[in-house]
């Protein structure tokens, strides 16, 4: 394990040196010094002075931050398994949360509710460390889903070392956020504080029980904001020491105020790496507020699947810039569907909201309430369109997929670009739930090149519509075959842009 030096004996070091050793050799060198700043020009005022001291934070924070321990029905084999007998849990916690494999351990004897089966006694074993920060006076604790996931109790104990068998409100696991309760009163509830006010530089502190080490307090600043890890959550991105057993934990402000909810870490070696994670608070709080009120977190959903915008295709489309979500596919009598939102439409605003990337819309369409009467504003064979659409929370119904096609005759205009086409049926169009395009029946050439094969739909050529062979010869004339061709092609349940490049 690395050893550090302790930052106050670095900071006597700087002290000693600042002293009468210090001053003698100013007097030595103070003529060539002198002369150096004469010619010299004025330096820069410094924009940073000293470091913070956190002392202050911690006697305001501490006293709001609790240790989490959970507790696991399950039999004997479940814990004590070949090489590990009594695994350490904050260890337990650590393989399950970032998905590493228990050395030695047979799949049927992991840690979790499989431990239950054919067991014997189902005896309560610990299962999990982590912490967590008291939300109101009353009692409620917020912390992550994945400390009390699968959880059969849950003990809370305080800053001041008192103990209390706590009630799971509520988990979000696509957040990864949860609130629990412990019968107290005039408890020292943390400050919330203002997400968009942090800034990229800005110290930060966390507090929480590493290993189990209660009351552990590390810092660091904000690396990034917005950080797109592939989750539902946009992340603070901070190099702040996270450990397995800090989840949950608060990221405390220089202004004693909870920012974010201490969740992952990036890491090679299983250990930190100067990268963690934490969910911005305002996220946390809206899911809090739904999770005590009852018990569970209603989402807002259209019925699209998606996929980014890369340059070559926003340029080929007229779109501009590499901006908006592409909808790939659209779920049958889905809200989207409903409002005449189609495969190969590009959302750039939701409810007047600009869609910058396509991570946006997932997150605004999910903040929303269902039922609530949106607008969207969509990018269509180069022009935008306005479109109401109703937000819902039903799930949706399973997509139909693309029967076999039947070839036909080819066209003069298609072979150039190596493709060669066919009309769809009635019954083919009704399966894929379009009303129009052509299958193709053989790609070679440009278009096998460009990723197209047998049995694709295309739906639109040269930002054209097109429902039948005919149509689609038509559009193919008109475009300029010298440049890439934009064509977009459904593929089973999935539509998206491809660009055919001509043959040199």
């Amino acid at each position: 394990m690395p050893r550090f030096k302790p930052l106050h004996a670095a900071l006597l070091s700087v002290a000693f040196l600042g002293g009468a050793a210090g001053v003698a050799g100013w007097e030595h060198f103070s003529p060539p010094l002198a002369a150096a700043q004469a010619q010299a020009p004025a330096a820069n005022p410094l924009l940073v002075q000293g470091l913070p001291d956190f002392s202050p934070l911690v006697d305001a924070v501490g006293p709001s931050v609790v240790n989490i321990r959970t507790m696991e029905k399950v039999t004997r084999q479940g814990v004590e398994f070949q090489g590990f007998p009594g695994m350490d849990p904050d260890m337990l916690e650590f393989f399950r949360r970032f998905g590493l494999p228990v050395p030695n351990m047979p799949p049927q004897q992991r840690p979790g509710p499989q431990g239950n089966e054919g067991g014997d006694d189902g005896e309560s074993q610990p299962s999990g460390v982590g912490s967590g920060f008291i939300l109101s006076s009353d009692g409620y604790i917020m912390t992550n889903a994945h400390v009390v996931e699968g959880a059969s109790e849950v003990m809370v104990t305080l800053a001041d070392k008192r103990e209390f068998k706590a009630k799971i409100v509520g988990a979000d696991k696509r957040t990864d956020v949860a609130v629990v309760k412990i019968d107290a009163k005039g408890l020292p509830a943390i400050k919330i504080g203002d997400v968009n006010r942090l800034k990229v530089g800005e110290w930060v502190m966390a507090i929480g029980s590493p290993f189990g080490l209660e009351n552990t307090v590390t810092a660091g600043i904000v690396s990034a904001k917005q950080r797109d890890t592939g989750d539902y959550l946009p992340f603070i991105q901070t190099d702040v020491a996270i450990n397995p057993g800090n989840s949950g934990g608060p990221l405390i402000n220089m202004r004693g105020e909870v920012v974010g909810i201490n969740s992952q870490i990036y890491s090679r070696s299983g250990g930190f790496m100067g990268i963690s994670f934490a969910i911005p608070m305002d996220e946390a709080i809206r899911v809090s507020d739904q999770l005590r009120a009852t018990g569970k977190v209603s989402r807002g959903r259209i019925g699209v699947q998606i996929g980014p915008v890369d340059k070559e295709v926003a340029e080929s489309i007229g779109l501009g810039s590499a901006t908006g979500a592409l909808v790939s596919a659209v779920e049958p009598d889905s809200p989207a569907a409903k409002a005449g939102l189609q495969a190969g439409d590009v959302i750039v605003q939701f409810n007047g909201t600009k869609i910058d990337k396509v991570s946006d819309l997932p997150r605004l369409v999910g903040n929303t309430k269902p039922g609530s009467k949106v607008s969207l504003t969509i990018f269509r064979r180069g022009k935008q369109q306005q479109l109401a659409i109703t937000v819902a929370d039903v799930p949706a119904d399973e997509s139909q997929v693309a029967q076999a096609p039947e070839a036909s005759g080819a066209t003069a205009n298609a072979k150039t670009l190596g493709l060669r086409v066919t009309d769809l049926t009635a019954a083919q169009k009704k399966a894929l739930g379009v009303r129009g395009g052509v299958q193709v029946a053989e790609a070679s050439g440009p278009a096998a090149r460009a990723g197209m094969r047998p049995g694709d739909v295309v739906l639109a050529i040269a930002n054209t519509e097109v429902a039948s062979v005919k149509d689609f010869e038509a559009a193919l004339a008109k475009a300029d075959q010298s440049k890439p061709v934009n064509v977009l092609v459904r593929r089973d349940e999935w539509a998206q842009y491809l660009l055919i490049r001509p043959q040199k």
